[in-house]
């Protein structure tokens, strides 16, 4: 398993400060009466769930969403308090953790519920859920034609508590009314819930995207993830980006950031790097950076992105490896071993963010942080 490797010059800032001004811009753009549950599956999207959990819950954020139970009961085994929703549920076997570290799952599987009543029997306590349709996704859920069957499972279980009732949109970010057919699904399995006399006092449709592009979608509970983080999804109709209301203003919350750990003057035609695909056009001063591939800087940045080094912007120069990555700053004054440089984040005037990352690898920002290793330390700045 990855570790950090504290003794290598190697690290991302996490931003608390930025982090809680973005929980705060989301209750500010869903309004009162409106629960933000803060996503932090994933570990928070590479920044660190336990610390991004304790400052959510630090500004008031009273749910917290996670994607399995072991996620879970780490946040609770660390202190945190605030509701913790497990949104894809409990694997088998995990019924008696879940009711045990008060988590509560989604579920849409009559055996999943018989279980959890079962979990919750044995401990003598009730277990709150929340039922978890599919409207469209095609991945998880109950479909809406077995949503009345499942009602009527839920009726011999006593012990068990529908608390909720959420789908998940599978495209919230592209306007071409796929959305609005999915909570026409939603609401038609909310009336079935209510028809048999389970009247779900939260509901939640909303991820990042939902929330701006789609008010109806927020009902009385949202669940940003990404824009927590600093980044969303642009919107688009039939691939064509079109104006829309401008989200809240987010800041990207991590900064990754290693050091010069060596130099070298290359002459002109020199090959630089794994598999000689890059040769020196000209004289060039190299610099040699602990990171790699192994970190999570993807191989698809080799001779593509770039770094900033004392304010100014170095290329990526030859292919990133598992350890190393090699950049050219010859037309950088002054750098030097130790020098700080900046692979996401704000050096002087220039700044490179995970969208830039994720262009040249031809992926998403979520991909870009989530995929920063273990092995580089998190550090939490304010």
């Amino acid at each position: 398993m990855p570790f950090p490797c504290s003794s290598r010059p190697t690290w991302a800032e996490i931003s608390v400060g930025a982090l809680r001004r973005n929980f705060q811009r989301m209750r500010q753009l869903t309004g009162p009466g409106v629960t933000v549950c803060g996503v932090v599956k994933a570990d928070a999207y590479g920044h660190g769930a336990i610390e991004c959990s304790r400052a959510l819950e630090a500004e008031g954020a009273e749910w917290l969403g996670v994607t399995c139970t072991d996620e879970g009961v780490r946040l609770r085994r660390a202190g945190i308090q605030s509701r913790i929703l497990i949104m894809t549920g409990c694997w088998r076997g995990e019924e008696a953790d879940a009711v045990r570290y008060r988590l509560t799952p989604a579920v849409w599987q009559e055996e999943a519920v018989a279980r959890l009543h079962h979990a919750a029997a044995e401990q003598e306590c009730e277990v709150p859920i929340h039922i978890k349709v599919d409207t469209g996704m095609s991945r998880l859920g109950a479909p809406v034609e077995a949503v009345e069957q499942l009602c009527r499972r839920l009726h011999g279980l006593p012990r068990v508590r529908v608390e909720g009732a959420l789908t998940h949109l599978a495209a919230s970010e592209v306007l071409d009314g796929g959305s609005q057919r999915q909570l026409a699904a939603f609401e038609t399995a909310l009336n079935i819930l209510r028809n048999h006399g389970f009247d779900p006092p939260i509901v939640d449709a909303a991820n990042s995207s939902a929330m701006v592009a789609l008010p109806q979608a927020r009902y009385n509970f949202v669940r940003p993830g990404i824009s927590l983080y600093g980044y969303y999804l642009p919107f688009s109709a039939k691939g064509e980006a079109i104006p829309q209301p401008a989200p809240p203003a987010v800041e990207p919350v991590l900064s990754w950031k290693t050091r010069v750990t060596g130099m070298r003057n290359v002459s002109r035609g020199t090959a630089i790097g794994y598999g000689r695909t890059y040769h020196a056009e000209r004289a060039m001063t190299v610099a040699v950076l602990p990171v790699g591939y192994a970190d999570g800087l993807n191989r698809k940045l080799s001779s593509k992105g770039r770094v900033l080094v004392r304010g100014a912007e170095a290329p990526i120069t030859g292919r990133v490896s598992m350890d190393l990555t090699l950049i050219d700053v010859s037309s950088i004054p002054g750098v030097e071993i130790g020098d700080e440089v900046t692979l996401l984040g704000r050096s002087g005037p220039h700044a490179i963010d995970a969208w830039e990352h994720a262009r040249h690898s031809g992926t998403i920002p979520y991909e870009v942080l989530c995929a920063i290793s273990a092995r580089v330390p998190r550090i939490f700045v304010p």
